[in-house]
């Protein structure tokens, strides 16, 4: 009734290593994110809210990390 248990990791280096950098890209674009307001609550400063940074940049950061945490996952060691 003893079964040989394989001592294995689902996952190899190579795949903790992606998933680490994939985490840190996600990070990334999430402190991209950050800032844009005010301490004054009648003051509205659009161009700093809305700009190419926060609207276009970040998110795309955030769903290339994502996307690459999918791959680190799939990608057979």
């Amino acid at each position: 009734m003893s079964e040989k248990q394989d001592n294995q990791f689902a996952f190899g280096k190579e795949n903790y290593k992606l998933f680490g950098i994939a985490v840190l890209v996600v990070i990334v674009g999430y402190l991209l994110m950050v800032g844009g307001g005010t301490d004054d609550p009648n003051q509205f400063n659009y161009d700093e809210l809305f700009s190419f940074r926060r609207i276009t940049l970040a998110p795309l950061v955030v769903l290339t990390g994502l996307a690459l945490g999918v791959y680190a996952i799939m990608k057979k060691s």
